[in-house]
């Protein structure tokens, strides 16, 4: 059976991988002003970060409406597709696997099925990529969905953010508690499981560095485990000398997060995504 996979731009999977699989990656816009940019099309994640501070207004994010997923789907079925896997951001941050479940919905082709990955950046595309890997080797949709849905308790993305200025900007956080956060000069660090996004406080950002290598003590040792980070690149691989004792056999890949999350967050956003071995 050919099982193929879609994903949207937030996944900040490695191209090679992309390729590698023939995942089809759907890109989220953003908006500056009257300018519309196609994520990971129109702009690259340097050019973006250097310009990011400049922006007037700052941009916006949108997701991508249900005739751009029709679309894809539609090219993958008259490739040859048996069946459809469309995996995305969660929906606790994004409208965007809602717009591929009415695709999905309205294409009756082939059997499409839309899944909330419940994570965002490399906590999904690790599951993205855990899926290319099932379909290749043959997995029904039905096993590739049971194998995600347990591996998604154990997926976790934690970063601190060097400042609130940019999530205040984007219009996601109440603004007076972003004007009071930079007031007191708080470091703020956010953390994601299982469509949780919570939020978290500290004073300085060596606070904030200390308290990511609590996250990554605690849920150790690890099966994947990757550096993510917003224009931060010497600090990124500063922080992967740090790491590097929690998957001593394995490749720890430094990757920069895509300007759809990095509109957010901010320059200096650095962090880890992760796979525990750990069930919680």
């Amino acid at each position: 059976m050919n099982i193929r996979i879609v994903t949207d731009s937030t996944c900040d999977l490695p191209a090679e991988i992309v390729k590698e699989y023939g995942i089809i990656v759907i890109p989220l816009s953003i908006n500056v002003g009257e300018k519309t940019l196609l994520d990971g099309v129109d702009i690259t994640r340097d050019e973006f970060y250097e310009q990011l501070p400049n922006f007037n207004p700052h941009p916006k994010t949108a997701a991508p409406g249900s005739e751009i997923f029709k679309q894809a789907y539609q090219r993958l079925a008259d490739e040859g597709a048996d069946a459809i896997l469309s995996i995305h951001i969660s929906e606790t941050l994004s409208g965007t696997v809602n717009s591929a479940r009415t695709a999905a919905k309205e294409f009756t082709r082939i059997p499409i099925t839309a899944l909330d990955s419940t994570q965002l950046s490399l906590g999904m595309g690790f599951l993205v990529e855990r899926a290319a890997q099932l379909a290749r080797a043959g997995k029904s949709v039905d096993e590739i969905l049971a194998a995600l849905k347990e591996v998604m308790s154990r997926a976790y993305v934690f970063a601190a953010l060097n400042t609130l200025e940019y999530l205040k900007r984007s219009g996601r956080m109440n603004f007076a508690l972003a004007a009071f956060g930079d007031l007191i000069q708080l470091k703020p660090l956010l953390h994601m499981n299982m469509s949780a996004a919570t939020a978290h406080r500290t004073r300085t950002r060596s606070k904030s560095m200390a308290r990511l290598f609590e996250w990554l003590r605690e849920y150790a040792p690890y099966e994947r485990l990757a550096i993510v980070h917003a224009g931060v690149e010497q600090e990124a691989r500063a922080l992967h000398e740090l790491a590097k004792s929690f998957l001593p056999d394995g490749d720890i890949p430094i990757v920069q997060i895509t300007p759809v999350l990095g509109a957010h967050l901010g320059i200096g956003a650095l962090g880890f995504a992760c796979v525990s071995v750990k069930k919680p």
